[in-house]
């Protein structure tokens, strides 16, 4: 599972890394010329459906079709949507609405769908993995996080090189007059393929029949599965998903800027320069990734550690902790545009690259007490005949966020960076701890799998 989901990540952080920067360069660039404003819409709007359309696949994989099948269409469909992006220009370049060619909006519209039957169902099919109260559960889905972000980590240096360096024109003095943004698609549906095989190669040795049928069902035809009411213990739970579920929006509304305004703010304004090398603007993409492979294994270890001497925080405890620190994060963000004297438009005027890592260090330790844990919460607290379905609510979260945090990217121009940022660190930090003081209820209706 952990080698399943690393080539999915992959495949879409590869793509990710390069949207925004794909949408805002000319065409002479090799890009789209949308201007900032807009590609940070249609950015929001694309990213914020890839995570509306798990709640429909996860339903779809609970009644009929089984988790392993969806997984296995989910990811076909991801492959054919980052090759119609590579294949764009050989089959049209003329805008057909939004200012994108027609194979680019058929190429997005199917990483949206693909995602929508492969993200709720390979997490749950990992919750499945384990009994109800194992410890090691919380555990278990950090190091598959780890999987996750081992890909996104790999994705931006891999198809941001191809796209910036390998496949790109530039001038005498090295800067780029073209991107192959094409070669770097190419490089992500390639490897959504490389995923799909391992996946089914091997699914049939190390899972047997986990997430082969809709729950409730087996390869027994005749078997016939007598459906109980939900109870008052599982109605609470379900709530407790609900609650959760809308807390977090603000999380993610505040951590998506990282493809969006922070990777523009990033282009222009942060001194990327290294010992004579520039590094490319989509490689800024793997830091986070970079720093939850590192860190991933020992906040696991933690909170195994936590659990075995009766000391683990709860779920809601974990994830407004998350959030304080998020906000945290966007407040060294505030501080690389008050070192550069405010919002000044002058970009030789270069912030320190090391407000941009603080940054993003901080959203990753808020990440692993948030969204691994999330994903254990969801598959800890559902009925068993809900748990894709309730996993794609889960992924609701991030679906508002996504288009929230597009036009909160849209007013980064509008309003100033030093506002916009240190308005995202206020309301993160007050959202979580409110969450945090809210928490004894919400342990209480979890019925001791808090």
């Amino acid at each position: 599972m952990f080698f399943t989901e690393m080539w999915e990540r992959f495949s879409y952080y590869g793509m990710r890394g390069l949207l925004v920067l794909y949408l805002t360069k000319t065409a002479l660039e090799g890009g789209l010329g949308i201007p900032e404003a807009s590609a940070t819409l249609i950015y929001g709007y694309f990213t914020g459906f890839v995570y509306f359309t798990p709640i429909i696949g996860g339903w779809l994989a609970d009644k009929y079709i089984g988790q392993r099948r969806a997984i296995l269409i989910g990811g076909l469909t991801m492959a054919a949507g980052q090759f119609f992006l590579f294949m764009q220009p050989a089959l049209s370049t003329q805008a057909a609405a939004l200012g994108l060619p027609w194979p680019t909006m058929i190429g997005l519209l199917l990483l949206m769908l693909g995602n929508g039957f492969f993200k709720p169902n390979i997490s749950t099919i990992v919750g499945k993995l384990y009994e109800q109260g194992d410890p090691l559960r919380d555990a278990a889905f950090t190091i598959f996080y780890m999987g996750i972000n081992t890909g996104a980590f790999i994705a931006p240096l891999v198809c941001g090189f191809l796209a910036e360096n390998l496949f790109a024109t530039k001038d005498a003095s090295g800067a780029i007059l073209n991107y192959g943004f094409r070669y770097g698609f190419l490089a992500a549906g390639i490897g959504m393929l490389i995923g799909q095989l391992a996946f089914n190669l091997l699914g049939k040795k190390y899972l047997g029949d986990v997430g082969l049928y809709p729950e409730g069902q087996s390869a027994d035809k005749n078997k016939v599965v007598v459906k109980e009411p939900l109870t008052k213990e599982e109605t609470d739970r379900m709530a407790v998903v609900f609650i959760i579920t809308l807390f977090v929006v603000f999380f993610w509304a505040g951590f998506e800027q990282a493809g969006s305004s922070l990777t523009l703010y990033t282009d222009k304004y942060i001194n990327r320069e290294v010992a004579g090398f520039l590094i490319p603007t989509s490689w800024f993409q793997s830091v986070n990734a970079g720093f939850i492979v590192l860190l991933g294994a020992p906040i696991a270890a933690l909170w195994v550690s936590l659990g075995r001497k009766g000391k683990d925080l709860s779920i809601p405890v974990k994830m407004g902790l998350g959030m304080v620190l998020l906000g945290v994060g966007f407040l060294f963000m505030v501080g690389a545009v008050m070192q550069r004297g405010g919002d000044v438009a002058d970009q030789t005027i270069k912030a320190s690259i090391w407000w941009l890592i603080a940054t993003y260090f901080f959203h990753t330790v808020g990440e692993l007490c948030l969204s691994p844990v999330g994903l254990s919460m969801v598959s800890r607290l559902s009925p068993p005949a809900l748990t894709s379905m309730l996993m794609g609510v889960w992924f609701l979260a991030p679906f508002v966020a996504q288009i929230a945090g597009g036009y909160i990217a849209k007013y980064v121009e509008e309003l100033g960076a030093l506002t916009v940022f240190g308005l995202i660190a206020g309301f993160v930090i007050l959202a979580g701890l409110i969450l945090i003081a809210i928490s004894r209820k919400l342990f209480y209706m979890m019925h001791g799998r808090g």
